[in-house]
């Protein structure tokens, strides 16, 4: 059982191009029939019940969403009992779904919710099988920092009643982790537990989340420090804001210590007998469960080997690219001479210090000023929420990832935010800045996913869902679209793209490496060192990343070619008449869809601008 994040990424505008088999040539469409009324009627009424069931159930979804009620201040049910019974009811909606509607009765934007609804349960229920296969805690997800996370960036007080139930939520933590800890126990005894070298990770975190006031002497404590300066906004008197302080000192000591001092007791006594394996093909039912999560990641039926070799042949295509920049920089020795070069002369990172961290970020923000007046030019639709640049909190900054996204809120209490780990500058090479920034921010992930939880007159499963090889595989086309656009003059930025496309790339090779041809993790952090300019750092923790979130990370370069192939094919049929601002927009307002869907809405936009 992993914290489940319920306000997920992605859906969008609906499409104003037929499906496909609907006529290309504009005609008149028939007055519709009651039926037909009734069907479409019915089925909006159907996805709204089926949200306020799924809200009903999550307290943390609800405030994803800004939605304050009863529930704030509480956390979800996350025991294995609870899982189930979301399991059925997924399956209950979607007997139901293809019970009560007929696709050839809906409108057109009703039929693609209704094919989206359906795989959304597909992909659902086939996970579910796996379930078991799941690590509860890992350095990239589980409760000892999920938890944190969520209360500093997603809970907000604006009211003593928000502080309280920010206090009733650390008093909750304790139920919290005594669920996850049952199941990791429970998997643990099955063998189902990460690699030996994840639990120091997890441990450290964990000491971080109850190192300081008021566990410990020192500076705050991360969630006091929170709290305190939350609560210190509130328009209340000083003495109102002193007894909500005290409160939480207490929750803190009362309900989160002793959840986190067990959570570091059990990590201690698995680290013991943990495994030093790496993929799941050790698992019993190993090689069906990462066939399942290719196909879910992807979208595809593409087999482990096949991902294998479409890794292999874009490296190499990536290495000739790279070796053209090489000679423009003038360099004189070989591609993997040039490599180490990147990878090592200083000149290329920032210090290891406050101002080496200020300036990466203010070169993240020169990418932004950059591009930002482009976009018009480039897209037709463009979102209204504003988009931040934060650094990863310093709690969980070893473990997390190198750089992600969060949504905004769609009541715009919250924007949309671009976290840059800033943990170790040597691992953030300043030839990534750029490239980096264009993924996570605009055009990339804020654009697509900010857009996308704007939409009106869309079920909320379309508005806040989401699909990796889409999203994703947007993030990484972005790279290469700011090209498009003519930037990254300088060479060297045009060669960190390269690098974090190779980067992309070699997660193709590596993924299926360790979960299916039983690399170890040397191997894959071997193979990394050989094939590119990544940091140090930053190979170790991308392949741990692999190791423990199997077949996420063929998803970006699986997505990012589908897209490129039908911007391609578009442009070969239309000709003259191609209109990327108009491709831009197809792809977008179909929100995150499989790349089968995609492709279909593109084939249809093609016969329309026909």
């Amino acid at each position: 059982m992993r914290i489940k994040t319920t306000a997920l990424t992605a859906i969008a505008l609906a499409l104003s191009v037929p499906l496909v088999g609907a006529p290309a040539m504009a005609q008149a469409a028939p007055a519709a029939t009651t039926a037909e009324v009734d069907q479409n009627s019915a089925l909006k009424a159907f996805f709204d019940e089926q949200d306020k069931e799924r809200l009903a159930r999550s307290p943390l979804g609800k405030s994803y969403r800004g939605i304050k009620d009863a529930d704030y201040g509480r956390w979800d049910d996350y025991s294995e009992a609870a899982e189930a019974r979301d399991h059925d009811a997924v399956q209950a909606a979607l007997k139901e779904l293809r019970t009560r509607f007929d696709p050839d009765k809906l409108s057109p934007e009703n039929r693609l919710s209704y094919r989206l609804f359906e795989k959304q349960a597909e992909r659902s229920i086939a996970a579910f099988q796996f379930s078991h296969n799941d690590y509860v805690f890992d350095q990239m997800n589980g409760a000892q920092s999920q938890i944190p996370a969520f209360l500093i960036n997603i809970h907000r007080i604006d009211s003593k009643a928000d502080a309280r139930a920010y206090i009733n939520r650390l008093y909750g933590i304790g139920t919290v982790m005594t669920q996850a800890i049952a199941t990791s126990k429970e998997r643990a005894a099955k063998g189902v537990m990460p690699p030996k070298w994840v639990f120091p990770y997890v441990i450290s975190d964990a000491r971080n989340v109850i190192t300081g006031a008021p566990f410990t002497d020192g500076a705050d404590a991360p969630l006091f420090a929170d709290f305190k300066a939350k609560v210190g906004k509130l328009k209340i008197s000083d003495v109102e804001k002193q007894l909500l302080i005290e409160e939480a000192s207490q929750a803190l000591l009362k309900g989160v210590k002793p959840a986190y001092e067990s959570l570091i007791t059990e990590m201690s006594a698995q680290e013991k007998v943990a495994s030093t394996d790496d993929g799941v093909w050790r698992f019993k039912d190993g090689a069906a469960y990462y066939a399942e999560r290719l196909a879910n990641y992807t979208t595809t039926d593409m087999t482990p080997d096949q991902i294998h070799d479409l890794g292999l042949s874009q490296v190499a295509r990536i290495h000739r690219e790279m070796d053209v920049i090489r000679k423009k920089m003038g360099f004189k020795g070989n591609l993997q001479a040039f490599f180490k070069y990147m990878r090592e002369d200083k000149k290329f990172y920032a210090p290891e210090s406050d101002e080496g961290r200020a300036l990466y970020l203010a070169e993240t923000q020169k990418a932004y000023d950059k591009i930002k007046p482009l976009l018009p030019q480039w897209f037709g639709v463009l979102p209204q929420a504003p988009l931040v640049v934060k650094r990863v909190e310093e709690f969980r900054e070893k473990s997390a990832g190198k750089a992600f996204y969060q949504s905004p809120a769609p009541d715009g209490s919250r924007p949309g935010t671009y976290y840059a780990n800033l943990y170790r500058m040597s691992d953030m090479p300043l030839t990534e800045v750029d490239a980096l920034f264009y993924h996570e921010g605009v055009p990339g992930h804020h654009l697509q996913r900010a857009i996308q939880t704007e939409l009106k007159d869309v079920p909320a499963f379309r508005q806040f869902g989401g699909v990796t090889a889409y999203s994703e595989g947007w993030g990484l086309y972005s790279e290469k679209l700011a090209k498009d656009m003519g930037l990254y003059t300088d060479p060297a930025r045009d060669f960190g793209r390269l690098q974090l496309e190779l980067h992309r790339a070699i997660r193709l090779v590596v993924d299926s490496g360790i979960h299916h041809k039983r690399w170890t993790r040397e191997q894959a952090i071997k193979y990394v060192e050989d094939n590119s300019a990544d940091a140090p750092g930053g190979i170790v923790k991308a392949i741990e990343r692999y190791i423990v979130y199997p077949g996420q990370a063929t998803a970006y370069m699986v997505g990012r070619l589908k897209i490129s192939e039908l911007r391609d094919k578009a442009q070969k049929a239309l000709g003259k008449k191609f209109d990327v601002r108009g491709f831009h927009d197809t792809v977008l307002k179909s929100g995150p869809v499989p790349l089968d869907v995609l492709e279909e809405r593109v084939d249809a936009w093609i016969a329309s601008q026909r």
